[in-house]
């Protein structure tokens, strides 16, 4: 979308839009966030930047997934959403030696490569054309821009339209596929006020994400919510210099929402994402399938303001493609980053405290690594987190039974 211009020919702010456009153009058009030189960890911190240990732990996932390909000769590991490379670089540093040396890394971001990065890292603003191995998502998609609707006082879900500003107004009824998302998953009552954010371009990027994966993993991780438990109000907000702020599409903050993640979990085919075997919260719980409609998402061609990282052509082979070449995918999985990094041996117990007597340094060390791994698994907090994984071609490695001796994170235990 181009701004209109005045009479005298100054650039005027555009019209008030839907939220999607409107977020795409400030996150990710000419000088927008995803621009900016400090990058996104100059204004909020994830659990790359919360403690080594969640690359450490990824980097265990990593060779996890080579194990179960049968140790290819190359072993992609990609970085969807890397901000400046941080979590990439971290995992190549964590690989044992021999995996390492295997291991075609990339980072997927629409900045430029920043400077000083491993040279082992191949920069790209789109998706590699196909991966085997693993496939990454840390908080990509909840910067997937979509659509918000509220409920009028007649009952109806209509699209919020929002100036340069922040302010906003109701536009026209929310129709179409849209509507059919909604009211498959996040149905809204006919209650003025009420309000949902519409995840259908993060369904179609992460199908079309997962079709990129010819054997392997790939696996979303962000804050989300099930349909058991949708926010009556939305989640859309801001984020700028390290505290959240009122979401304004001027470029001058991060734009973000909570992903559905269990209807992006059914949209790679439209199946449901399995239960898992000792359900606990609602990442746990199984799903009916859904259908989703017949097109694709994501990168496939540099990202533009009109085409963020949710918009593309349609891929040939993916699972909403023909008979001819769609194929059969295992049921995705829901857990929460606690029980994932449960599973990846990563559980924030305190060392013994006889290791303070014979060993003061080594305990000081360890209990600060687990303070760091409490952090990440803490209730309320990142472990609450959701991670989405969908096998393709493999077993899931979380659940995959290990054979005694085989090395089951890099540093061989």
């Amino acid at each position: 979308m181009t701004d209109e211009t005045t009479t005298d020919g100054s650039a005027a702010r555009p019209a008030p839009r839907g939220w999607r456009a409107a977020a795409g153009a400030a996150l990710y058009g000419p000088g927008g966030f995803y621009r900016r030189p400090e990058g996104p960890a100059g204004h909020f911190r994830t659990s790359v930047h919360a403690s080594p240990l969640f690359a450490r732990a990824v980097a265990r996932l990593l060779c996890r997934v080579d194990e179960a390909l049968g140790r290819p000769a190359v072993l992609d590991f990609v970085d969807l959403g890397a901000g400046r490379g941080e979590l990439v670089g971290a995992v190549l540093a964590a690989l044992p030696a021999d995996v390492a040396a295997r291991v075609r890394a990339y980072a997927v971001e629409i900045a430029d490569r920043p400077a000083g990065l491993d040279e082992r890292i191949t920069w790209l603003g789109r998706l590699p054309d196909a991966v085997t191995g693993l496939l990454f998502a840390n908080e990509w998609l909840d910067n997937v821009p979509v659509d918000v609707a509220e409920v009028d006082r007649a009952g109806v879900p209509r699209l919020v339209l929002v100036a340069q500003d922040g302010s906003e107004r109701l536009g026209e009824p929310v129709t179409g596929a849209a509507a059919d998302w909604l009211a498959r998953w996040w149905p809204l009552p006919a209650e003025e006020g009420l309000r949902a954010e519409i995840g259908l371009p993060r369904d179609r990027a992460w199908a079309a994400a997962v079709d990129r994966v010819a054997r392997g993993l790939a696996v979303a991780v962000d804050y989300a919510h099930t349909l058991d438990a949708r926010p009556p109000f939305g989640t859309l907000t801001g984020f700028r210099e390290g505290r959240e702020t009122a979401p304004v599409p001027d470029g001058s903050c991060d734009i973000t929402a909570h992903v559905a993640l269990d209807a992006c979990a059914a949209a790679p085919g439209g199946r449901p994402y399995a239960p898992s075997d000792t359900p606990r919260t609602p990442f746990d719980a199984a799903r009916d399938p859904a259908e989703m409609p017949a097109d694709a998402a994501l990168a496939s061609a540099p990202r533009t303001p009109d085409t963020p990282l949710d918009a593309a052509q349609a891929l040939p082979g993916t699972t909403h493609g023909s008979p001819e070449t769609a194929r059969e995918l295992a049921p995705a999985r829901l857990l929460t980053q606690r029980a994932a990094l449960h599973a990846l041996d990563l559980t924030g117990a305190r060392p013994p405290l006889a290791l303070a007597s014979t060993d003061p340094a080594a305990y000081v060390r360890a209990l600060a690594s687990a303070g760091e791994a409490a952090e990440l698994t803490a209730p309320g907090g990142l472990g609450d987190f959701g991670w989405l994984l969908q096998p393709v071609g493999i077993p899931d490695p979380l659940e995959h039974r290990w054979e005694p001796g085989r090395p089951r994170d890099p540093s061989g235990r």
